[in-house]
């Protein structure tokens, strides 16, 4: 990283600091990467004040890297090359529309809140993600983030009608329109949507709803076995089931889930979280149709937890903290993301777990089963040079394997800087199409530098 002058701040309407304390503030994000300190963070409230910010930076050959929540786990938004921060967390309008189903949102807006605002009109936006109350709709648009609940509605891609956003050079564009369908020319929204702000800044968007569920009914269901757990999955997915939900735990991550609450106790074996959404009596019939085909995988145990559901899901939510809290002297070396087709999900997990043994690590393991994805969070010392070059090669293997099943290395956490050494095994020669676009867009390469196009 070099110095960059990035005094030309101060001659805009844009709020900015040059402290060291601030900037080293925006350093890096959630993810277990290297930290970069920026040499000037910038806290826009205005798409002109965004155009503004760019337009300066691009003449001045300053590279500018967006920043939503932080809650990123690839070093999405971590300033490689130094420059400028620009952090879009001021922007956090909200302008429901419960009529049409959708709702304008600023990029600042944070998961939680959003879904609070709108609850009193009975509708959510529906992703599902476990850093909700720290992820931004900037931040989820950027890397098409999705979690539990995407089995059944859809990775955020799915709910994005219209973006607004500014290009490296500072030219406002607006893509998509507010409608339910258009096959109207290119889809620049889906090219923005994933792009982790390399093509541009997304100042405003207009996403689709949902009604939030009348009727849920649960389940945690343990197994004999991994294979046994992940079959089942197969099984209620292939039989045409959309479950609210369908995560995955293996026995290692329900021990590690353990420790981290004090009120909590779940048998420490393969476990299955089950949820169905429904709005009538047909959510009793395919509850009692999963269980069917459950049962048919050695159920050791199947419980209803009713009013404790909630403090299951929020365990499940700290599958990460609970693996990082797990013993003081070991840390994540890197928070796995693979997807594979669902039939391929009894062998991704199978194999993960013999990479584990053959490396010698310690490796809790889940996931949002129903659509194919698995986490893994390998814990070494980092004082240990061997521990922490396994902990890579480990990863290496199991993304290759996802790749090999028809998989992809990222299914929601983004390329960002962990995942470009494996664009061109998962893509081929679609990265040179992916290069000629970054190239055409930003042909100084400034917007977001060093994340998802790997170097020629």
């Amino acid at each position: 990283m070099t110095d960059h002058d990035v005094s030309f701040l101060r001659d805009l309407d844009a709020e900015c600091s040059f402290t060291e304390s601030r900037r080293e503030q925006y350093a890096r994000d959630a993810s277990p990467h290297h930290p970069s300190t920026p040499d000037a963070v910038v806290w826009p409230e205005t798409t002109d004040e965004v155009s503004d910010v760019l337009a300066a930076a691009y003449e001045r050959d300053v590279p500018v890297t967006p920043w939503s929540g932080g809650s990123g786990l690839e070093g999405n938004a971590i300033p490689v090359e130094g420059g400028i921060v620009l952090s879009t967390k001021e922007m956090t309008w909200v302008d429901a529309d419960p009529d049409t189903l959708t709702a304008r949102v600023g990029p600042g807006v944070v998961y939680d809140d959003l879904n609070e605002a709108l609850a009193g009109d009975g509708l959510r936006f529906p992703p599902g993600i476990s850093s909700g109350d720290v992820a931004t709709i900037g931040g989820m648009i950027a890397t098409n983030a999705s979690g539990f609940n995407a089995v059944r509605y859809g990775e955020t891609r799915d709910h994005v009608r219209r973006i607004e956003a500014v290009l490296p050079d500072g030219e406002v564009v607006e893509a998509g329109r507010n409608v339910v369908k258009t096959s109207s020319g290119y889809s620049i929204t889906d090219l923005l949507v994933g792009s982790e702000g390399t093509l541009g800044v997304v100042t405003d968007a207009t996403v689709e709803l949902a009604g939030i569920p009348a009727e849920k009914r649960a389940a945690l269901v343990a197994f004999e076995s991994a294979r046994d757990a992940c079959r089942a999955v197969s099984d209620v997915i292939g039989a045409g089931v959309k479950p609210g939900a369908i995560e995955f735990m293996d026995a290692q991550s329900i021990e590690l889930l353990n420790e981290n609450r004090d009120d909590l106790t779940l048998a420490e074996r393969p476990t299955l979280l089950v949820e169905l959404h429904g709005n009538t009596s047909g959510i009793d019939e395919d509850y009692a149709f999963v269980e069917d085909l459950c049962r048919d995988h050695g159920v050791v145990e199947w419980i209803e937890p009713g009013d404790e559901m909630a403090d299951v899901w929020e365990a499940r939510r700290e599958a990460l903290p609970a693996a990082r809290a797990y013993d003081p002297d070991l840390d994540v070396a890197v928070i796995g993301d693979v997807v594979v087709p669902i039939t391929n999900y009894p062998d991704i997990v199978e194999r993960a777990h013999e990479l584990a043994d053959e490396y010698d690590l310690l490796v809790p393991l889940v996931g949002h089963a129903g659509d194919g994805n698995l986490h893994y969070t390998p814990l070494v010392d980092r004082d240990d040079e061997d521990h922490v070059v396994r902990a890579m090669a480990y990863n290496n293997e199991v993304v290759q394997a996802a790749i090999e099943m028809g998989g992809t290395a990222t299914g929601e956490h983004g390329v960002g800087i962990g995942k470009r050494g494996f664009m061109s095994d998962e893509h081929a020669n679609t990265v040179d199409v992916m290069r000629a676009v970054k190239d055409a867009i930003d042909p100084k390469g400034l917007l977001n530098p060093g994340k998802v196009i790997p170097e020629e």
